[in-house]
């Protein structure tokens, strides 16, 4: 299968290991084993003696009871046998493509958002529409856009919410909107939602398959749960051929999920709350701070986000942003996701779940070299 260099992951690949100050993380400021026994208040030893005695062998093919029981209740109308787990987020929504799609089916998707949503069913052969989200609209679908889009055969629309680079957040109305276009094309809706719940004000946080029988939704322990080293994640719908379809190719590609991690999952899953007040008041905190810097800079600006750990900043340098992340990388240590992977220019994706101190020390290292452009310019 032919398919486009992935240029986030070989951009994250390449640089992430080296950096000083990584603002280009995506996941909330991760937690080790002994973090997360402490924070749930689970007893590690009588764990680890127990998981130490069994047997390595496949496990639960299709997940522990436990563990699909805790992703379950993460949405409002899902059940255990709703829920297919994966490797990943990113072997989610691999797998929804290879069981669903095949070599000229219509798909619609949006831009900008993971590659994944519009990369891999190009790959496959679909005839794949963008829907381009657009900073003066929120980067919220347009739909009378979306209604150009579509067609009778239209198989499948892909969604990301809340957004990945932006932050943009549909609300409950917006997505009804969009399964009434759908359900009148019968056509399923995948929405990847791994940076759902991580939102900047109280409220809950939808999911496609709370609203739409043909609606999928991805997750994963990675972003929100800040557990990205387990590599698990899951599809979730109630849709029966859905369902029996991703059963049966995950047989030839996956089999099952690793036991340590359907445990140490389950942990995190059954202390959810837990974890989600820390996170959350890590991308909240951390959010006020990106933004006072935003308003304090003269050649950075944004809209900002409602949800997730990721803000797409744009400069008026005239650079291309591979150059400046490049140079930003190389001079101070600072990594950040250059705006082309995501087909912005002038623009780079910082994520702000990191540790505080990082991020501050990261946008610190942002303004000196905001500093030496204007000094550059100024001699010219």
């Amino acid at each position: 299968m032919d398919i486009k260099p992935f240029a986030v992951e070989e951009w994250m690949n390449a640089y992430e290991t080296g950096a000083r100050y990584n603002i280009a993380e995506t996941c909330v400021d991760s937690v080790s084993l002994d973090e997360l026994f402490e924070l749930s208040g689970e007893d590690k030893q009588a764990f680890l003696a127990e998981f130490c005695r069994r047997r390595l062998t496949y496990g639960d093919i299709m997940g522990s009871e436990e563990l699909r029981g805790g992703i379950a209740k993460l949405y409002r109308t899902a059940s255990p046998s709703d829920i297919v787990p994966t490797h990943g987020a990113a072997g989610a929504n691999h797998h929804v493509f290879c069981s669903l799609i095949a070599p000229g089916d219509h798909v619609v998707s949006i831009m900008p958002t993971y590659q994944q949503l519009y990369s891999i069913p190009e790959a496959i052969g679909a005839d794949v529409d963008i829907m381009k989200l657009r900073q003066d609209n929120g980067y919220l679908p347009d739909l009378d856009e979306l209604r150009s889009l579509v067609r009778k055969d239209t198989k499948l629309i892909c969604i990301n919410n809340p957004n990945n680079p932006t932050g943009a957040l549909m609300g409950k109305d917006l997505l009804l909107e969009i399964v009434k276009i759908a359900g009148s094309l019968g056509a399923y809706i995948l929405c990847d939602e791994v940076y759902r719940h991580l939102t900047q004000e109280d409220i809950w946080c939808e999911s496609i398959i709370d609203l739409y029988e043909k609606g999928i939704s991805v997750g994963s322990m990675s972003k929100v749960f800040s557990l990205a080293g387990l590599r698990m994640g899951w599809i979730a719908t109630h849709d029966k051929d859905a369902l029996a379809s991703f059963i049966s190719h995950r047989d030839y590609d996956l089999i099952s999920c690793g036991m340590f991690d359907d445990a140490v999952s389950s942990i995190a899953l059954r202390h959810c709350d837990e974890l989600l007040k820390r996170n959350r008041s890590i991308v909240r905190t951390n959010l006020a701070i990106l933004d006072d810097w935003i308003k304090s800079s003269r050649h950075f600006r944004y809209t900002k986000p409602q949800a997730g750990t990721t803000a797409l900043i744009y400069y008026d340098f005239d650079m291309p942003s591979y150059e400046f992340c490049t140079r930003l990388y190389n001079e101070t240590g600072a990594f950040v996701t250059p705006g082309d992977c995501f087909e912005e220019a002038h623009s780079m994706r910082i994520g702000y779940g990191s540790d505080t101190e990082t991020l501050k020390e990261g946008l610190a290292a942002i303004s000196r070299l905001e500093k030496e452009i204007e000094s550059e310019h100024s001699s010219h």
